[in-house]
């Protein structure tokens, strides 16, 4: 499997700062993993693209030119952040490697619909990805929302955009909600799979910048990737917004691990 680092914290509005440091550390730990449990044994290629140190413009096009060259070449990598404003020249890239009909789901605990910056930050990537067209709104699917403002359930509302908060994961159940969105996105061209860490409840992945109680547990993601994995319009994946500078005896990296070993 092609990993691509994306060791940046730049788009994290000072708020993620350390989640540069996750790409190398989250990699090292699945040195402890010897296969995933369908039995495979993960085997990484690892690049990186190259970071710009306080700026964000030109990083952003690196990752958009490694992002290209990768998806150009490479089933299914993944992409391993840094803080999730990285999502957004990766997937910029996405749409033009797979212009046709690219859809994309997103597990995280919060919408990312706040008001629309340039560049795009990690509190404003769903309304970059609509305002600008890069991905079509009815091919946006958010999975374990918990905690929103006024203006972005108004904007996921305005802009019916398909979404599973976990209060409606916990009451329908995983099976029922994960056939739900297989439904949707099986009709997507190409599909592209983001990943942040904060979708899971902090008992489980503590080491993140937002810390939102009610989030999924790891067995609740694992399930809803290993029936993902199914689809055979995915492209590519991304794990982003683990930080080990705020982890607890590195819970989260070892989350992160066992995640790109499921994906393999």
């Amino acid at each position: 499997m092609k990993i691509i680092k994306i060791a940046s914290s730049q788009g994290g509005l000072g708020k993620a700062t350390g989640s540069e440091l996750a790409p190398d550390r989250v990699i090292e730990k699945t040195k402890e993993l010897f296969m995933s449990e369908e039995g495979i044994l993960p085997v990484f290629d690892v690049e990186a693209a190259e970071i710009i140190d306080s700026n964000i413009e030109e990083t952003n096009k690196n990752i958009y030119s490694k992002a290209l060259e990768t998806l150009r070449k490479n089933t299914r990598p993944l992409f391993l952040g840094g803080d999730h404003s990285v999502t957004y020249p990766i997937v910029k890239a996405f749409s033009e490697v797979y212009p046709e009909n690219p859809g994309i789901i997103i597990f995280d605990a919060h919408p990312d619909a706040e008001n629309d910056f340039m560049p795009p930050s990690q509190e404003d990537l769903l309304c970059a990805l609509v305002s600008q067209k890069i991905i079509k709104k009815e091919n946006i699917i958010l999975i374990g929302t918990r905690n929103w403002d006024k203006n972005e359930i108004e904007f996921i509302q305005k802009n019916k955009i398909k979404y599973f908060p976990m209060k409606e994961i916990i009451s329908e159940g995983i099976h029922e909600i994960s056939e739900s969105f297989m439904a949707i996105a099986k009709n997507f061209k190409d599909l592209y799979v983001s990943i942040d860490i904060d979708v899971l409840d902090p008992a489980f992945a503590p080491g993140t910048g937002y810390i939102e109680p009610g989030g999924l547990t790891t067995r609740q993601l694992l399930f809803f990737l290993h029936r993902l994995k199914k689809l055979k319009n995915i492209r590519a994946y991304d794990i982003v917004e683990v930080n080990p500078a705020k982890d607890v005896n590195d819970m989260t990296s070892k989350v992160g691990a066992k995640l790109m070993v499921e994906l393999c």
